[in-house]
């Protein structure tokens, strides 16, 4: 043993020792998605961006490939028993995948989707405040959990036998288990009252159709067919014609088992349903249609139990220094953090420490603006990523691997060099980082650029360029030609042909804004993150008659869902289909009758392997088509259905255009989804497998074919390529041409530069902001340099 330890100590004195060979992560053969064959070297303790042109494969690489196979060595580290209760991914498709160290990912998926989720219950503010307020506020009400509006106060009574041995008999005459929930809006804020003509037809009976809900149809099993089938109430009477009994079994019935077809299910009344299935979940995160609906049909008002603080009088009755947990939640963060740091308490400062420490990075991240109690289903992508971030800025990990995905979206030019410095920070402290980036300002710091295409989908998918940034400046790649790409402001700009007022908008932190938005131009709402531009646009003109809001909310949908469903697409590509044929539509979707038997028309199928990652393999009887083989048998201009599905948009177009195949309603969603920059897209491609910047345009073609004459979008830029930048500028001036008013919140300066009228609002985030600083064309927004923006548009610009 002696003399083995010598040698190794000759060794690393002669030369670098062994732990110092693993300073890269390898990957070779990636071939997850449209990955081919991808092999690449990456730098420990170094910063690394991914580039390349939306639907490339950067994601696939980075967060599909390194992070997914980092996080599954980990889980494999957990006893059998405790991978029973986590995910089971499957490894991913890759040949070999060395020196992997811990990986965490800091994405843009939205936080919360529950009411009650805020951004202090998303990070560790609000569990830190109750312990705060428990401890030393004055009257002291009770423990931590009697300031938390997600925990009801509850009381019980009773006598409870203990069995020591000696039967002796305990009694408790009566226990409180402390909560703060306000029991009027139950923790929410908010209470609603429902309209119900809007949830049914009153001249009509139930088996006449008279719901008017969202997906109510006549044979919904489980909605109308328990109230026409449950014989509590008459489903062939006219609504209007119950009795007072009918009408309070109707809309107030207590939850009762019901049989309807042989199967047992739940009666209850429509309100309380409607309050379960749509009025429970938050509002951001329900689908288009339903949020119409719940638009229309309910009215949201603050609680006036709890004055929307969601917390009991008990809870709101203790103080510190006259300031109670309602107040100190619905402070400016920035404000929080003065006022926790002019506390002096010595039996708390540790807690004070931490909790100090937390706000603070809140107003290092440039999220000084938000409060506690802001619902998390209101933040942006980009919020949501900088909230998850704070978390790691004090921690004592290093040599850790961070993934970051576009950390500067929804960020303006102001605030991007300050979450330059952060991922800095981050790599200097030992770390790898790993960032998914577009914007030349945040491949300005990277050490090494793996650049991916050369084009998206199945064109891309390749490593074309792997150095420093002035390599990729000079390699004629599509990022390195377009690295130095600058729109300048127009020489002439269009004449407005009207205005839409707004008048007094004080939402959040504007201040009583009179503003006039042009309209029958392109027209760009700007200013720092937290300034009020959305709450502007998105409060005073997204919800008025006419106008399209393309907002940041995700897009729902199941691995079985693709662009054709979510278009809309696929109803008459089915409808010729059995036209040409003569049969039913229903056969040409793999979610219904057409379906193969085996595989349920998912194409694969999935072995559950328990504690194991689950396999999927491609069904062998249908061979990953989806589709019965006597379905596949009906043709359409001399292709089947699945050979339809596999088409690029551009290939379906032509295919759609002319011929016999010929259907003028699935060309025009076709042209619409070409116009995005989504030609390579294949329609049959699953949503699950679609990056971010695929999603939104995905999104915004389908919103397109919606009537108005004013389309509002928020941030279109956010995970576009600077190739594809130029091609939404094309779309945007498209609209324009068209007779349309585009109204466009974002902070590109090209989309800036391009504009025919510029809002800029300001000057700084949350209190130091709510004001309109500038009003006019891009060019004398340059002129005057007198705003954040005016400065950094006038350097983008070059003058």
């Amino acid at each position: 043993m002696g003399k083995d330890t010598g040698a190794d100590q000759a060794s690393t004195e002669t030369g670098p020792h062994p732990a110092d060979r693993h300073d890269l992560i390898r990957v070779h053969g990636a071939r997850v998605n449209n990955l081919k064959d991808v092999s690449v070297e990456l730098p420990k303790r170094r910063l690394t961006v991914f580039t390349g042109v939306s639907g490339s494969g950067k994601s696939s690489l980075v967060f599909g490939t390194i992070a997914a196979e980092s996080q599954r060595l980990i889980n494999e580290t957990y006893s059998a028993f405790v991978q029973g209760f986590m995910p089971t991914p499957a490894r991913p498709e890759v040949d070999v995948l060395d020196g992997l160290t811990t990986v965490i990912t800091v994405d843009q998926q939205r936080l919360g989707g529950d009411p009650r989720s805020t951004v202090g219950t998303a990070t560790d503010v609000n569990p830190m405040l109750r312990i705060l307020f428990s401890r030393i506020g004055r009257p002291h009400v009770g423990p931590p959990s009697a300031f938390a509006f997600n925990v009801p106060r509850r009381t019980a009574s009773g006598a409870m036998n203990v069995d020591k041995g000696r039967g002796e008999r305990v009694v408790v005459r009566k226990a409180v288990y402390h909560g703060g929930m306000c029991a009027r809006c139950e923790g929410r804020g908010t209470v609603s009252d429902i309209d119900l003509t809007q949830l049914y037809d009153d001249s009509r009976s139930i088996a006449d159709g008279a719901f008017t809900i969202p997906g109510w149809t006549r044979d919904s099993f489980w909605t109308t067919r328990v109230y026409a089938e449950s014989g509590i109430l008459d489903p062939h009477k006219p609504i209007r014609d119950f009795t007072a009994r009918e009408m309070r079994d109707f809309l107030h019935g207590e939850p009762t088992k019901v049989k309807v077809d042989g199967v047992n299910l739940t009666y209850e009344g429509l309100i309380p349903k409607i309050r379960k299935s749509m009025l429970s979940k938050d509002r951001e995160a329900l689908q288009p249609h339903v949020r119409a609906f719940v638009d229309r049909a309910v009215t949201f008002a603050t609680c006036p139990g709890c004055d929307g603080s969601r917390l009991n009088e008990e809870a709101r009755s203790a103080r510190i220094g006259g300031t109670g947990i309602a107040e100190a939640c619905a402070m400016q963060i920035s404000d929080l953090a003065a006022w926790v740091r002019g506390l002096d308490e010595p039996s708390v400062a540790p807690l004070l420490a931490r909790l100090l420490h937390t706000l603070d990075s809140f107003v290092e991240v440039g999220l000084g603006y938000l409060s506690l109690d802001r619902p998390a289903g209101t933040l942006s992508g980009g919020e949501g990523q900088r909230v998850k971030m704070i978390r790691h800025l004090g921690s004592s990990l290093t040599d850790t691997t961070y993934v970051f995905d576009e950390p500067t979206t929804g960020l303006h030019p102001h605030d991007v060099q300050r979450m330059n410095g952060l991922l800095l920070r981050l790599r200097d402290k030992g770390n790898t980082v790993l960032v998914v980036e577009h914007k030349p300002e945040a491949m300005a710091i990277a050490d090494h650029v793996v650049d991916l295409g050369p084009r998206a989908g199945s064109e891309g998918g390749e490593v074309v360029f792997e150095g420093t940034l002035e390599g990729l400046r000079a390699s004629g790649t599509v990022t390195g030609r377009h690295l130095d790409d600058r729109a300048a402001p127009k020489a002439a700009v269009r004449t407005p042909t009207g205005r839409l007022e707004i008048r007094g908008a004080t939402r959040h932190n504007l201040r009583d804004v009179d503003v006039d938005v042009p309209l029958g131009v392109l027209c760009v709402v700007t200013g720092v993150a937290g300034s009020g531009k959305s709450s502007l646009i998105h409060g005073s003109v997204a919800r008025r008659e006419g106008v399209v809001a393309v907002d940041q909310s995700p897009i729902k949908g199941s691995r079985r869902s693709n662009p054709a469903t979510y278009t809309g697409l696929l109803d008459p590509i089915r409808a010729a289909f059995a036209k040409a044929n003569g049969v039913k539509p229903g056969l040409f979707s793999a979610n219904s009758e057409g379906a193969c038997g085996t595989c349920n028309g998912a194409g694969v199928i999935y072995t559950d392997l328990a504690v194991m990652a689950g396999v999927a393999t491609t069904c062998e009887d249908c061979e990953g088509r989806r589709f019965e083989p006597a379905v596949l048998e009906h043709l359409l201009g001399g292709r089947d259905i699945s050979e339809v599905l596999a088409m690029p948009v551009d290939e379906a177009l032509e295919f759609f255009g002319a011929g016999p195949a010929r259907i003028p309603a699935a060309r025009r969603v076709l042209e619409r989804l070409a116009d995005v920059g989504l030609g390579y897209l294949g329609i049959g491609r699953p949503l699950t497998s679609l990056s971010g910047g695929e999603r939104q345009r995905l999104k915004l073609a389908a919103h397109m074919a919606d009537k108005g004459g004013v389309y509002v979008l928020d941030e279109p830029t956010a995970g576009l390529h600077l190739a594809d930048v130029e091609n939404l500028l094309g779309l945007l001036d498209r609209l324009v041409d068209a007779g349309k008013s585009v109204i466009v919140v974002e902070h590109h300066q090209a989309v800036m530069a391009h504009a025919d009228w510029i809002i800029d609002l300001g000057p700084g985030a949350g209190h130091e902001g709510g004001r309109v600083v500038f009003e006019g064309t891009p060019a004398e927004l340059v002129a005057a340099r007198s705003t954040r923006t005016g400065e950094h548009l006038a350097a983008y610009v070059g003058r």
